[in-house]
């Protein structure tokens, strides 16, 4: 028994020093104060621990609604309340809630943004990164950042995408990212959502387009891009549906599903979705009919007193919004809204009146004192921005009016500051400010290369032979069928007349003539080669000669011109390299003058950057070459092509191609004798030509993003 009551007390002791000791840390890991403030231009969210934390709390943020929630484990609340109302920049107000041992620091933002923590003695900073700014803004400088690992602003590529059914028909589209740090950026566009990455990259095998329209879900296309220095997403889904976005780590999560419909709130009018009424009257007055209406719907309503009549109306679970649109449609009326008071009275007395307010708005624009304002362009010619703010008008006068400026206002602009300096109104100042925001951007640029690859193939091959005899004696001494005289002589192969011409009276005779003079024909420039054999008989003094030629020729070329240029986006660029040959022309007043033909190689282009990140080119390239010369003017050998195409960033496409094939098979020989087998071949001579010659043109375009200078 004594023993049994020792170990009762050892574990209670135990218990009690447990129950100490957790008292302690939970006591160390107590939130004592959250502060906002704005530091180097940046909103920071300061967290005042009871004791320094081991470790940078995990976290997760959400898109739809934009919130940022920090889990502490083994935390207290120690402010004493769970809500602080910030409402500073993008951070609307925190929310600390207690509970399971640990307590998680929720931040209710305005727009979704991404963050970065770090941990400074007792507190933990949570720095937010500044919200996808908007053209209006686009010229403001970037916030220096607070924490160092901030300035890291390396492009992380995206590790994955992919698309899974949920258990409920939604579709949830899956984005692997390379850190938890990564900004993301959700908006609805149109009919579908677009989710911008940025500071990312999209490796290639994670650019395509999923058809996800069989698995049943709203969502039908994903369509993934990378665009500069960020990657783009554009969700395409189809009827009534609803979306919601987390991300947790690493992982972005996007779950877009079929908007559930209240059958309550079913309305036959398209639009009207208020509560329903049902309305029997007979003859009833119209201000009292509004004055119902103003009863069950809780809204103010002020009833002109033009407003007069009566009417029967029987209407059965219509909204009421319906009901009362049918109503002021009936009777002529018309409603005007301001703050939450609705304004019935005749459609015309409100037409008056909203002209009058037109009318005294005008007449105190044009008595409104005017104001000088400065604007820096950074990007823009001021004097270019001028021309947009003003337009001149047609006619001879050449007077001036303004686009978008009052009719007293007025800019100007200075060249050597760049600066544009507008007199106008206070609102219209504003307007302008707006404007020029969304004109005065950096544009981007393109690197066009083209690769003009021209190839040729010849072959030429060539047989002929000679074949003939020579007499060497001058008179014959009474043969037959030759004269004796000095003035006969003997010709074997040629014409008479050049054997008499070659020798004088009583000599001997060489003829060197040729009964078959068939030889082969040069290729490539150069002469064929030949072997002749002589056959002679020292009897007779005569000579048997044959001689065979042959020659072939195979020649392989390839020329490759690579013009490139970098132009700006929307802004056309030529190059072009070549010669300019001379020729003669007659001038008007009978002279002659030298004018100049250009035969250059040309890539002129007109780059477009679309919103996908595509790029529409608008080409003229051009490949010239001297050709022979005729009358004394060089005739020039042109290759042009003329086309408007679209290829995707940093790709390849064939934009033309040239083919040519000449093929020449000739055949000469002497009649019957050629056609002998065998033998006839010493009697013809045979050429064969092969030429080949093809052109092709590549296009390269690649935007150019200059990620040293944002860094």
């Amino acid at each position: 028994m004594k023993q049994e009551t020792m170990k009762n007390i050892n574990r209670a002791a135990i218990v009690a020093v447990a129950t100490f000791m957790a008292s302690i840390a939970w006591a160390e890991g107590a939130i004592e104060s959250v502060t906002g403030s704005m530091q180097a231009g940046a909103e920071v969210v300061r967290i005042e621990m009871s004791e320094p934390l081991g470790a940078v709390p995990t976290g997760f943020t959400t898109q739809s609604p934009a919130r940022i929630a920090l889990d502490f484990p083994g935390a207290s609340n120690a402010m004493g309340r769970s809500l602080v109302d910030i409402n500073q920049g993008n951070l609307k107000s925190v929310n600390v809630v207690q509970a399971g041992g640990r307590s998680r620091v929720v931040l209710n933002l305005k727009q979704a943004t991404s963050y970065r923590t770090e941990i400074q003695g007792k507190a933990l900073l949570v720095q937010l990164d500044p919200v996808a700014t908007s053209a209006s803004t686009a010229g403001t400088p970037k916030p220096t950042a607070v924490f160092a690992e901030a300035g890291t602003t390396d492009v992380m590529p995206i590790k994955d995408v992919d698309f899974r059914r949920g258990p409920d028909g939604s579709g949830r589209i899956i984005v692997g990212l390379s850190s938890s740090q990564v900004g993301v950026d959700l908006r609805q566009v149109g009919k579908g959502l677009t989710i911008d990455f940025t500071r990312s990259s999209l490796p290639e095998g994670l650019r395509r387009r999923l058809d996800v329209a069989d698995f049943g879900t709203p969502v039908q296309m994903v369509t993934t891009t990378e665009q500069g220095d960020h990657v783009r997403m554009v969700i395409d889904p189809i009827g009534d549906w609803e979306h919601s976005a987390y991300q947790s780590d690493s992982q972005f999560v996007v779950e877009v599903r079929q908007k559930k419909v209240d059958l309550n709130k079913l309305s036959q009018g398209p639009g009207y979705s208020n509560e329903k009424l049902s309305l029997n009257f007979q003859s009833i007055e119209l201000r009292s009919l509004l004055a119902v209406f103003a009863d069950f719907t809780n809204i103010n309503i002020v009833t002109s007193d033009t407003v007069t009549g009566a009417m029967t109306l029987r209407l059965q679970d219509v909204p009421w919004d319906q009901a009362l649109q049918i109503i002021m449609e009936a009777k002529g009326l018309g409603m005007r809204k301001t703050g939450n008071v609705l304004w019935i009275a005749p459609k015309d007395e409100i037409d008056d009146r909203t002209k009058k307010d037109f009318e005294a708005a005008q007449a105190i624009q044009k008595l409104e004192p005017l104001r000088t304002q400065a604007f820096q362009m950074n990007y823009a010619k001021a004097a270019d921005m001028v021309t947009q703010l003003t337009t001149t008008s047609g006619g001879s006068t050449g007077s001036t009016s303004n686009r978008f400026l009052s009719e007293r206002g007025s800019a100007i602009a200075e060249p050597r500051t760049n600066q544009l300096f507008v007199t106008d109104t206070a609102q219209k100042l504003e307007e302008v400010r707006q404007l020029l925001a969304k004109l005065d951007v950096a544009v981007r640029q393109v690197m066009i290369e083209a690769r003009i690859v021209e190839a040729s193939d010849t072959f030429g091959r060539s047989l002929g032979v000679r074949l003939g005899g020579t007499d060497l004696r001058a008179n014959r001494g009474g043969d037959g069928g030759y004269n004796l005289g000095g003035g006969n002589r003997v010709a074997v192969g040629t014409s008479y007349s050049n054997a008499v011409a070659s020798t004088s009276a009583g000599g001997l005779v060489n003829t060197l003539g040729n009964f078959v003079n068939l030889p082969a024909q040069a290729q490539g420039g150069y002469d064929p080669s030949s072997f002749a054999i002589s056959i002679f008989n020292s009897a007779a003094n005569r000579f048997l000669n044959l001689e065979i030629s042959a020659m072939e020729a195979d020649g392989k070329g390839k020329i490759v011109s690579s013009p490139r240029v970098v132009t700006a986006d929307q802004t056309k660029a030529s190059i072009e390299q070549g010669t300019e040959f001379p020729y003669p022309v007659t001038a008007p007043n009978g002279g002659t003058i030298i004018a100049f033909k250009k035969a250059v190689l040309k890539l002129e282009v007109l780059p477009q950057i679309t919103p996908e990140g595509n790029i529409i080119l608008d080409l003229d390239v051009n490949k010239d070459s001297p050709g022979e010369v005729l009358n004394n003017v060089r005739a020039i050998n042109t290759k042009r092509i003329q086309t408007q195409v679209l290829v995707e960033n940093g790709g390849t496409v064939v934009i033309g191609g040239i083919f040519e094939l000449f093929e020449d098979d000739t055949e000469a020989k002497v009649p019957f004798l050629g056609d002998i087998p065998g033998v006839g071949n010493l009697f013809k001579t045979r050429t064969k030509q092969a030429n080949k010659q093809e052109m092709l043109i590549f296009i390269t375009p690649k935007v150019i993003t200059d990620r040293s200078a944002s860094r």
